[in-house]
Formats: C-alpha cells, sequence, structure tokens
C-alpha cells in the first residue's frame, strides 16, 4: 500500500510516539493540575514538558504561550473568536481552508467584515494586494502558511512584517508546514499560529496548540475546570489555563511530545528537503502522461508536499476510486474542505485529486503512482474508466 494522504493526517507514527501513548496509560494515567498524588503530577509533567519542547520548536520562548487544542481548526476558532468584535474588519485570502473561512462567514453574520483577497489562479498570493486591502479599522490579517489544496507556501515573513508596519495581528493557519516547513514566530513576526498534531509533526488526531504572543489578550472561546485557582467562579485570566477547560488530551499530548522530538532530531531541513525531491520527482514525471492538468506553482522550492491534478476525460473521485482500488495508492479528493481554494484554481465545484507527501514516503513509490496514472490516463482517453480497472 501506497499512502499519499499526508495532509490529511500522516501515516505511519513513528515508534516513538506509539511508545508515548502506551508509556502514558502505563505511568501516567492521571488527571494533570487536578490531584496531588504521584500519577497526576506525572500527568502533569508530561504536559508542560510538551509544552517547552512546541515552544522550543518555535522559538515561541515563553512555553505558556503555548495553548493546547484539539486541531488546528479548534485553534484559530480560540484565536478568531478570541480577537474580533463587531465593527472589526479582517483580511484573508482566497485560498483559505473552511478552518478559517466558517467562522469568519460566521462573524461576518454578526457585523465583522471580511475582505478576501484572490490569489492568482497558481495558488501565489498577492502580498501588494493584501497591503491594499488593510485599512485603518482591520484588526486581523489571517492567512494560511501552505494551500491545503495545491501545497503553495505563503511568504509569512514578508507578510508579518507588514502586519507589523500596519498595526494589525496577524494569524498564520501552519495546519500544512508545522513539521515539514521550519516556523520562527520571533523572527517571522507572528503574532497567533495554530497547528495541529496529527499532519507533519507526527503526533496523534486530537492533539493541536496555538501560540499567542505577549501582549495579545483573548475572550475564552470555553469555560471551565482547569485545575487552577479553583476557589473561585470566574474564568483564570493567564495563559494557559485561561484557554484550557476541562480535561486535556494527555495520552494524545505526549504522543504530539514525541513526534516533535522526532521531527527535531532526523531537522527539520532534511524533511523538507526530501518533500522537495519526492514534489520535484512528482511534476517531472507527471510532465510525461497524457491529459494530466497539475495545479499550483509547479515549483518545490514554493510549495510544501502537495500536489493536485486532475485528468482528462475523467472525475476525480472515480481517479482516486481506481488508485485505491487497482493500485493500493491512497489519495484524497473532491474540494478538500476548501471551495475558496477550488474556485480560485478554477477547480469548482469538481475539485481535484491530491498526492500529499511524507517522511515516511519514497522515490519508489511516486514511480508506481505515476506508472498508475498513465495507465488510468490511457483508460479515460479510451472513454474505458470503470472502477477497478485492469491495474
Amino acid at each position: 500500500m501506497i499512502y499519499f494522504d499526508n495532509a490529511a493526517t500522516s501515516w505511519p507514527k513513528p515508534a516513538p510516539v506509539c511508545a508515548a501513548l502506551t508509556g502514558y496509560f502505563a505511568d501516567a494515567g492521571g488527571n494533570p493540575g487536578r490531584s496531588g498524588h504521584r500519577m497526576s503530577i506525572a500527568a502533569a509533567r508530561l504536559v508542560e514538558g510538551a509544552r517547552e519542547t512546541l515552544a522550543d520548536f518555535f522559538h515561541a520562548g515563553d512555553p505558556s504561550r503555548i495553548v493546547f487544542t484539539q486541531n488546528a481548526t479548534h485553534a484559530l476558532n480560540v484565536a478568531l473568536y478570541g480577537l474580533l468584535r463587531p465593527g472589526d474588519r479582517v483580511v484573508t485570502t482566497s485560498l483559505e481552508h473552511n478552518s478559517v473561512m466558517r467562522p469568519l462567514r460566521h462573524l461576518e453574520s454578526r457585523g465583522v467584515a471580511i475582505t478576501v483577497v484572490p490569489c492568482a489562479q497558481d495558488g501565489t498570493f498577492d502580498v501588494q494586494g493584501l497591503r491594499r486591502a488593510i485599512r485603518p479599522d482591520t484588526r486581523l490579517l489571517v492567512t494560511t502558511h501552505a494551500s491545503n489544496v495545491v501545497g503553495t507556501l505563503a511568504p509569512v515573513a514578508e507578510l508579518g512584517a507588514l502586519a507589523r508596519e500596519k498595526g494589525v495581528f496577524y494569524l498564520v493557519d501552519a495546519a500544512q508546514t508545522a513539521g515539514a516547513v521550519p516556523i520562527d514566530v520571533q523572527e517571522m513576526r507572528l503574532d497567533l499560529l495554530a497547528f495541529t498534531g496529527h499532519k507533519a509533526l507526527l503526533g496523534p488526531t486530537g492533539t493541536g496548540g496555538l501560540y499567542i504572543r505577549e501582549g495579545i489578550e483573548l475572550t475564552p472561546l470555553m469555560r471551565g475546570g482547569t485545575g487552577s485557582d479553583s476557589a473561585r467562579e470566574i474564568q483564570p485570566d493567564f495563559l494557559p489555563d485561561s484557554h484550557e477547560s476541562g480535561t486535556l488530551n494527555v495520552a494524545g499530548i505526549a504522543g504530539l511530545a514525541a513526534g516533535v522530538r522526532f521531527v527535531s532530531e532526523l531537522g527539520i531541513e532534511a524533511l523538507r528537503k526530501h518533500e522537495q525531491a519526492l514534489v520535484a520527482q512528482f511534476l517531472a514525471g507527471a510532465s510525461d502522461i497524457p491529459g494530466i492538468i497539475v495545479y499550483g506553482p509547479k515549483d518545490a522550492k514554493l510549495q510544501c508536499g502537495v500536489v493536485s491534478f486532475n485528468l482528462a476525460g475523467a472525475v476525480p473521485s472515480e481517479v482516486g476510486l481506481i488508485l485505491d482500488q487497482s493500485f493500493e495508492i491512497m489519495a484524497r479528493t473532491g474540494l478538500h474542505c476548501a471551495p475558496s481554494a477550488h474556485r480560485t484554481l478554477g477547480t469548482f465545484p469538481e475539485g481535484a485529486v491530491r498526492f500529499s507527501f511524507g517522511w515516511f514516503n519514497t522515490p519508489a513509490e511516486v514511480d508506481m503512482a505515476l506508472k498508475a496514472l498513465k495507465e488510468i490516463s490511457a483508460w479515460a482517453a479510451k472513454g474505458a474508466m470503470v472502477s477497478g480497472g485492469d491495474g
């Protein structure tokens, strides 16, 4: 089996991640911050150790600025609902995932103004368009770091400098880049960074977080028990407790920390180089496939490990089914929870087929996938698309 769906969730997980999950249940199964016994203390140490690991990984400085969430979507909601009020204006782009677009559209119904700056059809960002869109009433700029559809990388350092110049906050959706592309929140001047644990950070599902720059106050998205300041019936006003109500996913956080350490030991530059090589190999091979349409910048240096394409004469869902049933290649098809991005690319409403590469993929797998696509393209040209094919 060939797994090319790492943009949805990475697979397989490294052995240390699995060991960390088992170790939590065996040795530290308590509830952090809720008791004074040894298992609760052990669980709290796991959580705080993971927080320190992530702060180091993103160059955040103070570990308390890292708030744990269920995933990047949860983190984005914490940031957007915590920061924006009626009368505020938000500037964003046409490449955003629904984890940004849906909260923004809901906030728009509550009086927040939204400006969506179109990206180019290849997914590249219009920095000058974003500059022009920032007005005196703009409170927030929010962009993806890399498109989950075509992998196009945003110039976040340049945008971070622009946001500081204009006096607006900058929120980055790093769902596709955390663990795959180097991120330094201080050097890049990022105010808020939403990340997920289960993709390139190689951790379990149900994990993620939000970096909150010092000086930024967010209204909590939810309130409840935090294990701290328990004599009071109002939410704590200090980080990270103000945004971590309820029992955390301690097992998942332990696995996430193990994933981050695995990535750190490999070296994120090595990971980036590996994914770039696989993208470049696919792009070169795709040029020999009749009828294939590849979207995005078509330059491995300008994108993360994500490529999307269609085959003439075939609908994306049918291609995905044949890849799975005939060639045991796992891909994602459709709109990828990003209809605005597909409108930008000109692939709405059918969508596209997406391959997303990760550390455990190999050049041999890319070669096999290219051969499979040549066969499927030939079937489509003959009008012989039948799920399962003869491969």
